[in-house]
């Protein structure tokens, strides 16, 4: 029951403060510096959702090895972002270099 009526009152909170927002509109104006910090919470969030699933795969500590096809996958997306700036390129490449370390390696 606990959990319940806290995923209720997360969802009620979500719902006012998006409601809220929703409703005043344009009337509603951030302080430049306000807009900007504003800018950076997507990036803030990818990260805090990507790394512990890139660094600790299994949620028992980091695994910091070449056996992790995450940690490998990422740093392919990293080297890859960074040469070419093409987002669709970049996925793939990441995708194919996960997939194929995690077969590659649970084949060996």
């Amino acid at each position: 029951m606990n959990f319940t009526l806290m995923i209720l009152g997360m969802a009620a909170v979500t719902v006012f403060i998006k409601a809220a927002i929703f409703v005043l509109g344009g009337r509603m104006m951030f302080p430049p510096l306000v807009q900007q910090a504003l800018g950076f919470v997507p990036v803030t969030v990818l990260t805090a959702i990507i790394v512990p699933m890139v660094l600790a795969p299994h949620g028992e500590g980091l695994e910091l090895t070449w056996r992790n096809p995450q940690l490998i996958g990422a740093l392919a997306a990293m080297l890859v972002c960074a040469a070419t700036r093409r987002q669709l390129l970049t996925i793939t490449i990441a995708l194919a270099v996960f997939f194929g370390w995690q077969f590659g390696l649970m084949g060996v």
